[in-house]
């Protein structure tokens, strides 16, 4: 079952579904754990958990899981000593856990009180090991799309060209891609539904335009506006992007952006 893989103790693979993405904010209303052991044998838990706040819909919309369906459920509290027990002594493993998973599960041990640290485990990321394996460089784009090695790489007249084949090199071994620059265009868009700029500084959290970045992630922009305004002005005097600073600005007027429903 585990094929090369060796192991000297247990190794706990999991994924969690949360109310976001920010982990001092956000709460897992999933957990899911393969434990395997040394000889093998494995151990496969999944429960769902009350976050106590509301689930927005654009995270129902990725995990399918709504307020309703956690009603009833046990908090994370309520499932922190066994959970901690559970994990003490096992290695960790799952895809981007170092990115999200690790750190949102730090945040929630430690409001049930415990301190759990992802430093006091091995961590296999196979996002990672995803990433090194197979580099995103043009580089490496170019040689997997277009089966060619690119010469003069930085230099923009070779990068530029190269781009230009590594596209329809994608578009050629991927027909489900669409044809036309509107849909290529959504396609590539990784800030997502909830995004309110191109950098992701401000997100939908409902129909509320949130903070998504520093100490004051997961605070309403009116919010800020109202009782914080300085940090607005921070964000005029910085370099952000300009959609970012016009956010900041109209919001010190008092003009917040409305969500658009189609």
């Amino acid at each position: 079952m585990l094929g090369r893989l060796k192991l000297d103790r247990p190794l706990a693979v999991f994924d969690i579904e949360s109310t976001g993405v920010v982990p001092q904010r956000d709460r897992i209303v999933e957990i899911a754990v393969i434990k395997i052991y040394p000889d093998g044998r494995k151990q496969e838990t999944v429960r769902r958990l009350n976050p106590g706040i509301p689930i927005p819909p654009g995270a129902t919309a990725i995990h399918g899981i709504s307020d309703a369906d956690v009603a009833d459920a046990p908090s994370f509290s309520d499932i922190a000593e066994k959970l901690f027990n559970y994990l003490s002594d096992c290695d960790l493993a799952g895809y981007n856990i170092t990115g999200f998973d690790v750190p949102i599960l730090e945040e929630e041990f430690k409001r049930a009180g415990y301190t759990f640290k992802g430093s006091d485990h091995r961590i296999v990321d196979a996002y990672n090991i995803f990433c090194k394996l197979y580099p995103r460089t043009l580089t490496a784009a170019y040689k997997f799309f277009c089966g060619k090695d690119l010469d003069d790489a930085h230099s923009a007249g070779a990068d530029t060209a190269a781009t230009l084949e590594v596209l329809l090199g994608e578009m050629e071994r991927h027909p489900e891609l669409p044809e036309n620059v509107d849909g290529l265009a959504e396609f590539g868009d990784l800030a997502g539904p909830d995004a309110v700029d191109r950098a992701r500084r401000f997100k939908w959290s409902g129909d509320e335009v949130v903070v998504n970045f520093g100490k004051n992630a997961g605070r309403t922009l009116k919010d800020l506006a109202e009782n914080d305004p300085g940090f607005l002005r921070w964000i005029l005097r910085g370099d952000f992007a300009d959609d970012v600073k016009e956010i900041a600005s109209n919001a010190l007027i008092g003009k917040f952006p409305t969500r658009s429903n189609g």
